[in-house]
């Protein structure tokens, strides 16, 4: 598999290089050289395999020969080692549940085939030093994927006071090889910091360093695989008319599911569900990018002005020759985040508001004859105070967060300075 730097398209990786550099050079996103599509037929035969057999035969599409379709197999049953149910919400829309995993969330795939690959590519002897920046549920996807491994030292950014206690507890009473710091700033200072230390080459080659965000591409390759098996789920008369709601923040998980389409699944269309911080939106309307600064919102994981995944999307659609202007789009106050968790409860269906923020815009955008999925990101435990004060109901605490709940905080404070950083990185 070879992949281009979509700021340098000069510089061309194998798949192994891009999961061990994360970015390439002027922090440029991997992008496969190859778009790789499956016939009709194909689909049809693959929606009927499982999906540890469907994911491996998506992934080795992608990756080629540089991993024997035999390892691949048995790297993919060791990260999807759960489910990921279509459950009935109402007559025409249904939701896409993706927190089954270990730490609740849809990071636990990327974050799990990521732990994988770098294991298999990488030395014995090999220091590898994971500095990642998290809104929420990819640093406990990330902790938990890596948690125990030789070699790997893993580093994590959040934004101090603005994730979840319970978010925090998952990710950040690990210790072990997993160091958290809790930073004084947003996700995108958190963000900006990563960049950073990826600018920096001697640290870089000091501590063998490397991303576990989204921009990592073995993460986003894994992500394409549960779009197949939400498809699979579904019965063909619902397959032809498909739209799909995206909550999107950093817009991986959205890029995701466009490469699944890429590949020939049939998906309708897509909508890219966000919060206030409505860059995308705004672009798709105006014509122009204008982040506005980040503001924090009930939707916690979705507060990025600057997703870092839109590159790749912009790449996509200019291959494929696909309109821009055909991406649907909508952004969802918290008001009517919290008006449609209660309009969900009422029908037997208990979200967070992220999922919450995804529903709406499908209920809203649905035409007749068609049919809508929207993913469930997160589990609702993970945002208990939010949930049960604007339900007014209590929620029981899934076990992977019981045993965490009481656990103390084993995070470092920093302020948002690099110098600080590079210190503690290098320490």
């Amino acid at each position: 598999m070879k992949l281009y730097n979509l700021k340098d398209h000069n510089e061309q990786v194998s798949f192994a290089q891009a999961v061990k550099q994360g970015l390439g050079k002027q922090q440029g996103l991997f992008f496969p050289l190859e778009l790789p599509e499956f016939e009709l037929t194909d689909i049809d035969e693959m929606l009927k395999l499982d999906f540890v057999t469907r994911s491996s035969k998506i992934l080795s599409a992608f990756i080629g020969d540089e991993i024997e379709a035999h390892q691949l197999k048995e790297r993919v049953k060791q990260a999807f080692a759960f489910p990921a149910p279509v459950v009935n919400v109402s007559e025409d829309i249904a939701a896409l549940e993706l927190f089954h995993g270990p730490t609740l969330a849809f990071k636990d795939f990327g974050g799990r085939f990521m732990a994988q690959m770098l294991s298999y590519i990488s030395g014995a002897d090999e220091q590898i030093t994971i500095l990642t920046a998290t809104s929420g549920d990819t640093g406990a996807a990330v902790a938990h994927a890596f948690y125990g491994m030789d070699n790997v030292r893993v580093v994590i950014l959040y934004p101090q006071g603005k994730i979840s206690p319970l978010q925090e507890k998952l990710f950040c009473t690990l210790g072990g090889n997993i160091e958290t710091i809790a930073i004084d700033g947003d996700f995108d200072a958190c963000q900006s910091l990563v960049k950073q230390a990826f600018d920096d080459e001697e640290l870089k080659k000091a501590i063998g360093l490397n991303s576990a965000n989204s921009i990592n591409i073995s993460r986003l390759l894994a992500q394409i695989c549960y779009y197949f098996e939400a498809v699979a789920q579904l019965p063909q008369e619902q397959r032809n008319q498909l739209v799909i709601s995206v909550p999107s923040g950093n817009f991986g998980d959205l890029t995701a599911g466009l490469l699944a389409k890429s590949l020939g699944l049939p998906v309708k269309r897509f909508i890219a569900a966000t919060n206030a911080n409505d860059t995308v939106p705004r672009f798709l309307t105006s014509g122009e990018w204008q982040p506005n600064v980040t503001v924090a919102t009930l939707s916690n994981a979705m507060d990025v002005s600057q997703p870092n995944n839109w590159p790749r999307v912009e790449e996509l659609f200019r291959r494929k020759t696909w309109r821009l202007q055909d991406l649907a789009t909508g952004a969802v106050s918290d008001e009517t985040t919290r008006a449609t968790m209660r309009e969900l409860d009422s029908i037997g269906y208990v979200s967070e508001p992220h999922a919450a923020i995804a529903y709406r815009l499908l209920r809203d955008q649905l035409q007749e004859g068609e049919f809508g999925l929207f993913l469930g990101t997160a589990h609702p435990a993970k945002f208990k105070e939010s949930v049960e004060e604007i339900l007014d109901k209590q929620l029981p605490l899934p076990p992977e967060l019981a045993e965490r709940a009481d656990l103390d905080l084993l995070s470092h404070t920093m302020n948002a300075d690099f110098a600080a950083l590079r210190a503690f990185l290098l320490k």
